[in-house]
């Protein structure tokens, strides 16, 4: 006799990770955890570019000063044509992770269109954060599941486990962040003739703001790591290092933070995507950091 046993089990759910491209996840991140990536777009006269798909985060800055393009989030129609591709894909859940929605409409945007999929149970984390500090938090839950977590109860733990993400950015001028309109609550720096440097952060509504404000790069590398250790503590963390136009900034921190940071681990160094550059503008260096993982 033909066993029936199978026609009443109830289908096993198959979550996708869903990200924005400012998430800045590297494309060996996405590949080995499968993860789905909805992108920004950067703006210019002359055309639309998608984020890092056919615009470098290089082209940008090649053309400041002269030119800032604009940005734009996904938009509703990509958002729901990556929802019914997952549907096609046989994914039953989403868990969805979005830079800031103090900085960027991209939260908003996978909120209200997938709300309205029936067929999908979706979760949408407001990282309240930017960058690899939004993007870490997808490559923590994609490692959860990949050890079993069940859905239910990594949608319980995500909204908790945003304060344990940060990422302090170097800027070296705050001129394209003002021009973009991010500005937040970073305090304007009028003494350029002291060669004052920001380091910036997001704030727990995620929000810029100003962490410190220290005279010269050497002084502000120093800085930025001593503000990074502090963060991390003593336990277990990992790190990342994000640039704008400054990778041997980052090669050498690289080495400095991994000596500073003995049970640290090094998730990834890169530059950070196209969109970001267009309102964080050259000579960035970031550190990103998750406790706890």
């Amino acid at each position: 006799m033909e066993n029936k046993m199978n026609d009443n089990r109830v289908p096993r759910e198959r979550v996708a990770i869903l990200i924005d491209s400012g998430c800045d996840v590297t494309e060996e991140l996405i590949r080995q955890y499968n993860m789905k990536l909805l992108r920004l777009h950067v703006i210019y006269p002359e055309k639309d570019y998608s984020d890092d798909l056919d615009i470098s985060p290089q082209t940008v800055y090649e053309r400041f000063p002269g030119e800032i393009p604009h940005t734009s989030t996904p938009s509703p129609q990509e958002v729901k044509d990556m929802a019914d591709e997952l549907k096609r894909e046989g994914y039953t859940h989403v868990l969805a992770f979005a830079i800031s929605s103090g900085l960027s409409g991209t939260y908003n945007t996978m909120c209200s269109v997938l709300n309205e999929e029936e067929e999908l149970t979706s979760f949408v984390l407001d990282t309240r954060n930017i960058s690899f500090g939004s993007g870490v938090l997808a490559v923590w839950a994609a490692q959860k599941l990949e050890e079993g977590m069940p859905y239910e109860e990594l949608v319980r733990l995500l909204p908790g486990k945003v304060q344990d993400s940060k990422i302090l950015y170097y800027m070296d001028t705050l001129t394209y962040l003002q021009k973009g309109g991010r500005i937040g609550l970073v305090t304007s720096i009028v003494g350029n003739i002291l060669n004052l440097k920001p380091i910036i952060s997001c704030n727990c509504e995620g929000v810029y703001y100003t962490v410190a404000k220290i005279r010269g790069s050497k002084q502000g590398m120093t800085k930025l790591l001593a503000e990074a250790k502090d963060f991390a503590g003593d336990g277990p963390v990992w790190f990342s290092l994000l640039n704008g136009n400054a990778a041997a900034a980052s090669n050498e921190m690289l080495k400095r933070i991994t000596e500073a940071l003995p049970e640290g681990k090094h998730l990834l160094s890169k530059q950070i995507a196209a969109s970001l550059a267009v309102h964080t503008g050259p000579g960035l260096l970031g550190i990103g950091i998750l406790k706890n993982p």
